[in-house]
């Protein structure tokens, strides 16, 4: 039988239940924070045209260059909030801890998502 890997996300399910059927099987997210869960686990395994797809195009980067910086090890994510607004405007605020080159960082964040034709996108977040 094989390893059921645990979600980096924190959701405490393993990955295959969990944000693989958003960044492999191409379930949209049913919500914001779903969506930010699934964009932090995307970062953990440096798929780029996940994160890219998944954030609206009105702020979408060209690149994120994930495989040109230095290795980041993601190895937390704490969601500290989730905030729906309206039907399609939510916010999410989680902190995320990393290493770079065995130094200890934190990002604390509150994310504003939208959500278009049934699926939800990351816009914009404020780093506090």
């Amino acid at each position: 039988m094989a390893k059921l890997i645990a979600c980096p996300c924190g959701s405490n399910k393993p990955y295959a239940e969990c944000c693989a059927r958003y960044i492999e099987g191409g379930t949209p997210a049913p919500t914001a924070e779903a969506l930010m869960r699934s964009r932090y686990t995307a970062y953990t395994l440096l798929n780029e045209s996940y994160l890219l797809a998944s954030w609206h195009p009105s702020t979408r980067p060209d690149s994120l260059g994930l495989a040109d910086e230095a290795p980041t090890k993601w190895i937390g994510l704490d969601v500290k909030r989730h905030e729906q607004q309206d039907e399609a405007h939510a916010i999410v605020e989680f902190a995320a801890r990393y290493k770079v080159n065995g130094k200890a960082h934190r990002l604390q964040e509150v994310s504003r998502f939208v959500r278009e034709a049934g699926q939800w996108f990351y816009v914009d977040g404020e780093v506090g």
